[in-house]
């Protein structure tokens, strides 16, 4: 049973509970008499040996399988009666020692969830964000649903942006050393970023079976063993093929699945809607958990915080984004004063303490969303948390969807 709920803050629980030596008796009792039915003592038919011997050769062994029962439930029951929702496993702040007979004390320490009074939220407001669909977001997305339907078709030109060029690596050799491999049909579009800009920057211009010669000095990340080298590079185009864009017109709108243009039109108009729509509704989410989480300050279990920093220094090592962690003065010129030692040291602490403040925040949103939801009778799960804040957006009269 509980004795004492003590509050070391406002997160954090010693409980004080004792368990009445009877209930622990009346464990013990029950288990050497179930033994007694099945364990074989020598001298004694089964069931038949006196219960005081079965105590002598496993008393000890059944006193720690009661207490192993007996803890965990007395545990459960005095957290259901301090009406407290744990975060942690309890934490035991001192061994104890069970004497037969005697009642059990032990003391635990644990994080609960705050109690969140006075919650603040009727009041807020939401901004009205219209969602416009212009012509010209629809001439732009036709046209990149006309580059998409490009083709490219050999043609007598000369080289151009966007065009695809093949071209041949012919006579190339280290200065003073050993003849490069040749290579035949390279392709590359001009203007993507894997055609090589040694080589771009010199067919501009030029015709199929032109030769552009120039020297190239390799780095290690083109080649470890080449790193510093220069080498005499040859090279023949040996086609060229125009990128093609058809005419946004009814044969256009049929190859896409639609009678006319005028359907089509009215399609993409729609996916735009709902594209705007989602993005409008995502910045009043937002806006009502910034809001919320301004409004009502309270203390977070620093065991959620530490569990929030860690998944947002996960996303960021997942994604390479810097959005969890960068520190306001990322671009600023360093300190002359400053060794790069101590600019590295204090760039470190500004993103872990950014982080720290974004894991606060995270959590206490968290927090006041399940506090609303259990409060205005939703009851989700934890990956659902994004409806308890468009059902908050309709009470404030906005729109999510709109």
């Amino acid at each position: 049973m509980l004795k004492s709920l003590e509050d070391i803050n406002q997160t954090k629980k010693r409980l004080k509970i004792e368990v009445p030596a009877d209930l622990i008796e009346r464990e013990i009792i029950s288990s050497l008499e179930r033994l007694k039915n099945t364990v074989k003592i020598p001298g004694f038919r089964a069931g038949k040996a006196p219960v005081t011997l079965i105590e002598k050769r496993f008393g000890k062994q059944i006193e720690a399988e009661v207490l192993e029962k007996v803890v965990p439930e007395q545990l459960s029951s005095a957290i259901r009666e301090a009406a407290i929702d744990p975060v942690t496993m309890p934490v035991l702040e001192e061994e104890f020692e069970y004497k037969r007979n005697n009642p059990l004390s032990f003391t635990v320490t644990l994080e609960v969830k705050p109690k969140i009074e006075n919650l603040h939220y009727e009041d807020l407001t939401v901004r009205d964000i219209p969602v416009n669909v212009e012509d010209e977001d629809i001439d732009d997305a036709l046209k990149a649903l006309q580059k998409k339907k490009a083709v490219f078709a050999v043609a007598d030109k000369v080289v151009e942006m966007d065009d695809f060029v093949s071209f041949d690596y012919v006579d190339s050799h280290i200065e003073g050393g050993e003849d490069l491999p040749s290579a035949k049909d390279a392709i590359s579009k001009l203007g993507n970023e894997i055609f090589p800009p040694d080589i771009m920057e010199r067919v501009l211009g030029k015709r199929k079976d032109d030769v552009v010669e120039f020297s190239k000095t390799f780095d290690k990340h083109e080649s470890k063993e080449l790193a510093g080298r220069t080498a005499q590079v040859k090279v023949r185009i040996s086609e060229v093929k125009k990128k093609t864009l058809p005419d946004i017109d009814d044969e256009f709108a049929k190859d896409l699945g639609y009678e006319h243009v005028a359907e089509l039109r009215e399609k993409v108009r729609e996916k735009i809607r709902a594209a705007k729509a989602e993005h409008v509704s995502k910045i009043q989410k937002a806006e009502i958990v910034r809001k919320l989480v301004e409004a009502n300050p309270f203390e977070v279990p620093d065991s959620l915080v530490q569990r929030e920093e860690e998944a947002i220094l996960l996303h960021k090592s997942v994604t390479g984004s810097q959005e969890s962690g960068e520190p306001a003065d990322a671009g600023k010129e360093p300190d002359s004063s400053e060794s790069p030692d101590q600019g590295d040291d204090q760039k470190a602490e500004a993103v872990q303490e950014d982080i720290r403040s974004k894991a606060v925040r995270n959590v206490r949103a968290r927090l006041i969303l399940d506090t609303i939801g259990r409060k205005e009778g939703i009851i989700v799960s934890d990956a659902e948390v994004d409806e308890r804040v468009a059902f908050l957006a309709q009470k404030l009269s906005a729109t999510p969807e709109a």
